[in-house]
């Protein structure tokens, strides 16, 4: 495990957490706790995901809403294509812009269940980089331009050139996208959406630091501009690694896998799972990574162990809210 008095961590390392909408009270109660805890470390942004066909936009909005009106920390909506027609993502995304949101993560999105790639499951839109766009506009619209007080006359207005803008989200997929005919594909998708308008990206998950580094150097080198943050998730049971390998298609980590198999008891798995991903970290970190995305699975106890692991715990320990 790496200290703060590597190298590789002597410059300031930004870091961000994914969080769901919780799914009874209880949960509910937990994540507030949660999010308390996430806020202090000092993330760049908290991600919120956000239902296949909308079905978590209520419960979604009411966490981003919830990370807005209680910490200083920035609250980025996740936004999928699947289902969706033009006039109800433009609504959404008002919506989304009216409760104070200015970060979103845009998504092709998963086939819902009982269907299949094939299937015209997507609705209005064909990729995530024509959601890209469609974000872009609305705040334009929404937005045109952006107005300062005139000192002395309270009444008035200056017109600012420019208006503000929103960061935009897409997802990177190191080892490849299950629809990919080929690696240049996954580089060429991620071009498209930068053309659109893409102004950062973070990874599906991968197990090994090579798999993400060499491809973040074949999109520098094929012309991607924005950083691309290496999302990472720690693995603390054989349960949850072949759930996660069955979800997102990659390959089982052989080395991960036989680790929590062996090992007899759940605090040795724990300990197995936030370990490895402590040293993925620090290998990504080493070979350039912009930052880290941590996949929290809405407890805060182990994404803070790995960052601690890192060295990269500095912020202070009082829970920052809005003034």
């Amino acid at each position: 495990m790496s200290t703060t008095s590597d190298p590789a961590v002597t410059r300031r390392i930004p870091f961000s957490f994914e969080l769901y909408p919780p799914k009874s009270d209880a949960a509910a109660a937990a994540l507030d706790t949660t999010i308390e805890h996430l806020a202090a470390a000092g993330p760049d942004f908290l991600s919120v995901t956000y239902g296949a066909n909308g079905s978590s936009r209520r419960s979604s909005l009411d966490v981003l809403s919830r990370i807005l009106r209680t910490t200083n920390v920035e609250a980025m909506a996740h936004l999928t294509c699947v289902g969706s027609t033009h006039e109800e993502a433009n609504r959404l995304i008002r919506e989304f812009l009216d409760a104070g949101v200015r970060s979103f993560l845009a998504l092709r999105g998963d086939p819902p269940a009982g269907t299949k790639e094939g299937d015209a499951f997507l609705g209005d839109f064909g990729s995530a980089a024509e959601l890209v766009q469609l974000i872009h506009r609305v705040q334009a619209e929404r937005s045109p331009y952006r107005e300062s007080i005139i000192p002395g006359i309270p009444a008035a207005r200056a017109v600012k050139a420019g208006r503000d803008k929103v960061r935009i989200t897409v997802a990177a997929f190191p080892n490849g996208h299950p629809r990919s005919r080929s690696s240049t594909q996954d580089i060429d998708t991620l071009l498209a959406k930068q053309a659109a308008g893409a102004n950062l990206g973070i990874t599906q998950l991968f197990f090994h630091a090579d798999h993400y580094l060499s491809f973040a150097q074949r999109a520098r080198e094929a012309g991607v501009l924005f950083p691309i943050l290496p999302g990472i998730m720690p693995v603390t049971s054989p349960a949850r690694l072949r759930r996660i390998v069955e979800l997102s298609g990659e390959q089982l980590p052989a080395d991960l896998s036989i680790s929590l198999e062996v090992e007899p008891t759940k605090e040795g798995q724990r300990e197995i799972g936030i370990r490895h991903a402590v040293d993925l970290a620090d290998q990504v970190i080493k070979g350039g990574a912009p930052g880290l995305h941590l996949y929290a699975f809405n407890q805060h106890e182990t994404v803070l162990e790995v960052l601690d692991g890192c060295g990269l715990l500095s912020a202070p320990t009082e829970v920052p809210t809005r003034g």
